[in-house]
């Protein structure tokens, strides 16, 4: 059963949101820019972000040298320009999933695994689709949706504006969105068979939460998913999505391994944090390095 597309509410217009609305037209306007020179530009400001946020810096070439301490320094070093380099692409790829036309994204993408969801939703079952943080999610998120009828899970924004523009831009291709508080709702979505895209990768502030191996470090993880999975019903699906060299996009949908999920909670999010660092290994460039992913350490103590 395809839910209704989410609402679209109203924009507020306070004058203390005015300042967001400059930024949120900026987007509106640099999504209508040829994709060419929008991966020009997103390179550019990746070297400058790089240059003026420098506490994410840090936190960046921190994660990768915990993760990746097998390169030497100038590997690294060139790890994190690329980094910055991927999140500056993505600033456009978000204001083209939202704003935008995705039609010169869509002539050279690559789509494997579609049956890992396909089988499932004939049995009436709802499917659970696992992904990361990582700079594609917005635009393969959409391009994905060309193909299944993909809900989401969000964390609501404190400024109306920004909510709205969030609300809006996702209203043009996700089949639903429910705030990560609205646990009730994303059940009923999934028991209906629907299916639900998913990033349960960051260090939470609240949930429950275990210690898995990520990058072989003890990393503070969300169980939602094995939660999601006893309480629906749901199959649980891997869901990557990367930007290849050549410009084109891959997204690839492979199954979790049987039984899923267990009566081991730990466990049962072990293997998606598994699942999220092959990901991650596979496009090292791609992935979310300026969240501190191990602030949370067993025992206390970080390593930022």
């Amino acid at each position: 059963m395809t839910p209704a597309p989410p609402a679209r509410p109203r924009p507020p217009l306070a004058p203390r949101t005015w300042p967001t609305w400059l930024g949120i037209g900026l987007m509106a306007l640099a999504a209508r820019l040829p994709w060419a020179l929008q991966r020009a530009l997103g390179r550019g400001i990746g070297g400058l972000m790089r240059r003026v946020l420098g506490s994410r810096r840090r936190i960046a070439a921190r994660n990768l040298e915990l993760c990746f301490p097998e390169l030497d320094a100038a590997a690294r070093d060139a790890l994190l320009r690329e980094h910055f380099a991927a999140l500056g692409i993505g600033v456009f790829e978000f204001a083209r999933a939202w704003w935008g036309s995705i039609a010169p994204l869509r002539r050279n993408l690559v789509v494997e695994g579609l049956e890992h969801i396909e089988g499932p939703r004939a049995a009436g079952r709802g499917v659970i689709v696992v992904s990361g943080h990582f700079t594609t999610l917005e635009v393969c998120g959409r391009l994905m949706c060309d193909y299944v009828p993909l809900a989401g899970m969000y964390r609501p924004h404190a400024q109306p504006a920004m909510e709205w523009a969030v609300r809006r831009g996702r209203a043009r291709y996700a089949a639903a969105m429910f705030p990560k508080q609205d646990v009730r709702g994303t059940v009923r979505h999934l028991k209906r068979g629907g299916l639900l895209w998913y990033a349960p990768d960051q260090d939470p502030s609240r949930g429950d939460a275990v210690y898995v191996p990520f990058f072989g470090r003890p990393a503070h993880s969300l169980t939602s998913t094995h939660q999601l999975a006893r309480m629906s019903g749901a199959a649980v699906v891997m869901y990557q999505h990367r930007r290849r060299d050549d410009g084109g996009y891959t997204l690839t949908l492979w199954p979790v391994p049987e039984p899923y999920p267990s009566d081991d909670a730990s466990a049962d999010t072990a293997v998606v944090m598994a699942g999220i660092e092959r990901m991650a290994r596979a496009a090292p460039a791609q992935y979310l390095w300026i969240h501190r992913r191990f602030k949370r350490q067993p025992g206390g103590g970080s390593p930022y």
